[in-house]
């Protein structure tokens, strides 16, 4: 919110930031032309009751079906009305979830945290923000057609910093551009960084400096994005710059001062006189080591091999840095290690691994059972709670492979305790630390452990707050509703092929936003509200027809480029095939990178055919039918699960 008073821009000075202007018999607030504070940022008005409802039907459908796309439910939305239309969609999707989603499935990123239930980005928008971002578009993109520029908007649900990437390539490729940029010299329209960003103009502050700004679009939930990303993380970087200097700026004059009066002191590590405050000591001697020297210590023991020489893991505190011969005991305290850090550029972090290291240590001498999070280094203790009337086994035989298998166990007992007797024996003459059955007694409480655990529910919640994802105990991947254990990451691979492969090719209706692909016959493409539209430009062909492509003579289904003119050719298929293939590779280029591993050819026969190997159960039919011999972990384990409850 704006009061008068605050600056705004003049006409007849636009390199200044906008003069104060106040009448005191005008109470309304004013609306700065350029934004460069968080202040004069407009409050964002209350969401209508319809667009509140769609938002909140989507949210339901995201946390319902998580592994489904978003723009899948806002199509589905749209296309359903009335109020029963979120029971209509789910009822759609349960029925038959693979003709809506038409391979825009939904794949998690095993190096990111849990993603949110709706991003920013994918909500449904107001209209004063879609036509804040169209005029927006339209007054940056003046080499594009406005139906092009509608049309990618449309594509990415009218966020305009995710549709500019494509207006940008469209850009440089259109003959308007290739005209102004021979008879102008136009520079090419770049992505750039938050400083180089077209849409930040630099303003000065009156006072020597400039400070970053951005033109009001008339839109607050506009404003208030662009501000978020493009304003305040310049404004944060210049005020953590500027503490920096600072704080250079004071530890010079305070070491001059100290020279001055003659009250410095010497490192007894680096023999570096300097201020007392850049000093700390040992808690036995009293030597005094200057901050330098333990930031370099605290960096070599995190990331080089001095953790053994320099920390002492039962305190957490770093041993003395004394050059003396005697070798001084002391340590520096944590709280000394945290204040001399603090003036390193990345000492949280730092620190952040200091303590990571020295509690793992703790866990690992604790001697605990521990459950890990597979995506970050919090743990906890693995405690199964088995209530008292549940502690005891019981047998179950419920069918004929039960019984069978009960009495082949009891059958084998006889012949099984004499191997024991004599493997013990022989492994007390040969002084094992280990025989034979209390190797069988540990693997058989294992057993029992992991029969608890699938009956408790292997679902695990990371409580660390930078993390906070789910995971398998079992198969240690990422949870997903419904979860199959051990599915092998082919099924991940085949999804982000056939996505990336859909959104190459797929175009957006920007009157009904319904998605489309083009399977065959010309560019002229007609959506069922009834929006013309060319299927290589995007432009809005309503109007123009097919005047708007080539009209020279040609064969019907030639998709040569013509060569007496530039407007697009109505058989011309985009080379849909590059498109799909370049679209696959960088889609296993990921999967690729994600893995850590190449694609093997049974793999690539996958993305072929979509056949995988049939997953391996507990059962007792693959235990007599396998052709192999299974682990003694797996024969426990089916023992357990098909005896007792």
């Amino acid at each position: 919110m704006v009061f008068p008073g605050l600056l705004t821009s003049t006409s007849t000075d636009r390199t200044r930031t906008p003069s104060v202007r106040s009448k005191s018999s005008d109470s309304n607030l004013v609306q700065p032309e350029y934004i460069y504070d968080e202040a004069q940022l407009p409050c964002l008005p209350p969401e209508r009751p319809d667009l509140r409802e769609l938002n909140n039907s989507l949210e339901a459908l995201a946390a319902v079906f998580p592994d489904i796309q978003i723009e899948v439910f806002r199509e589905l939305l749209l296309n359903f009305d009335g109020e029963s239309r979120l029971a209509l969609v789910a009822d759609a999707l349960l029925k038959n979830r693979v003709t809506w989603v038409k391979g825009r499935w939904r794949v998690p990123d095993k190096e990111t945290a849990q993603p949110e239930a709706i991003p920013k980005a994918e909500v449904f928008k107001s209209k004063e923000y879609k036509r804040a971002v169209q005029n927006l578009a339209w007054h940056e993109f003046k080499g594009l057609s406005r139906s092009t520029i509608n049309a990618v908007l449309a594509e990415s649900n009218y966020s305009y910093l995710e549709a500019r990437q494509t207006l940008v390539t469209l850009s440089s490729k259109s003959w308007r551009f290739t005209i102004s940029s021979l008879f102008f010299r136009r520079k090419p329209i770049a992505t750039g960084e938050a400083e180089n960003h077209p849409l930040v103009s630099w303003r000065s502050t009156g006072q020597g400096s400039i400070t970053p700004t951005i033109r009001a679009t008339g839109s607050a939930e506009l404003d208030r994005e662009l501000y978020d990303t493009l304003v305040a993380p310049l404004k944060e970087k210049d005020r953590r710059d500027r503490e920096d200097r600072d704080r250079g700026l004071a530890v010079i004059l305070n070491n001059e001062e100290a020279e001055k009066a003659d009250a410095t002191h010497e490192c007894v590590c680096c023999f570096i006189s300097a201020a007392f405050e850049e000093f700390t000591h040992c808690n036995r001697e009293g030597h005094l080591v200057c901050h330098r020297c333990v930031q370099h210590s605290i960096k070599e023991a995190v990331f080089g091999q001095g953790w053994q020489s320099s920390i002492n893991p039962e305190t957490g505190t770093l041993k003395c840095l004394s050059s003396d011969g005697d070798g001084c005991p002391g340590h520096i305290p944590p709280d000394h290690i945290r204040r001399a850090m603090e003036e390193e550029k990345m000492g949280a972090e730092i620190l952040h691994r200091l303590d990571c290291r020295l509690a793992e240590h703790s866990l690992l001498a604790s001697n605990l059972p521990l459950v890990r999070c597979p995506f970050c280094d919090y743990a906890e203790i693995d405690d199964i709670y088995t209530p008292a009337h549940e502690s005891a086994l019981r047998i179950k035989s419920d069918s004929i492979y039960n019984l069978f298998f009960l009495v082949l166990c009891i059958g084998t007992l006889p012949f099984v305790f004499p191997f024991v007797l004599i493997s013990s024996f022989i492994c007390l003459l040969l002084s094992t630390q280990q025989s034979f059955g209390d190797y069988i007694s540990v693997e058989w409480s294992k057993a029992l452990n992991r029969h608890r655990r699938r009956r408790r529910g292997t679902k695990f919640t990371c409580q660390s707050p930078s993390c906070g994802r789910m995971s398998c105990l079992s198969c240690h991947k990422s949870w997903k509703d419904i979860h199959v254990c051990n599915e092998s990451s082919l099924v991940a691979l085949r999804t982000q092929v056939e996505q990336a492969m859909s959104m190459a090719i797929k175009r957006v209706c920007p009157r009904c936003n319904t998605s489309f692909v083009k399977n065959a016959g010309c560019n002229k493409l007609t959506c069922p509200c009834g929006y013309k539209m060319c299927y290589v430009c995007r432009a809005d062909l309503t109007d123009e027809g097919y005047r708007h492509f080539c009209d020279h003579f040609r064969p019907e289904g030639d998709a040569t480029p013509c060569k007496e003119c530039d407007r697009c050719n109505l058989w011309e298929s985009e080379d849909t095939e590059q498109v799909l293939q370049a679209a696959r590779e960088e889609a296993e280029r990921k999967w690729k990178d994600m893995e850590n591993r190449e694609l093997s050819g049974t793999e690539r026969a996958f993305l072929e055919t979509g056949v995988a190997a049939n997953r391996m159960d507990v059962s007792v039919e693959r235990v007599l039918f396998s052709g192999r011999i299974p682990a003694l972990s797996e024969v426990l384990d089916l023992v357990v699960e098909t005896l007792f409850v």
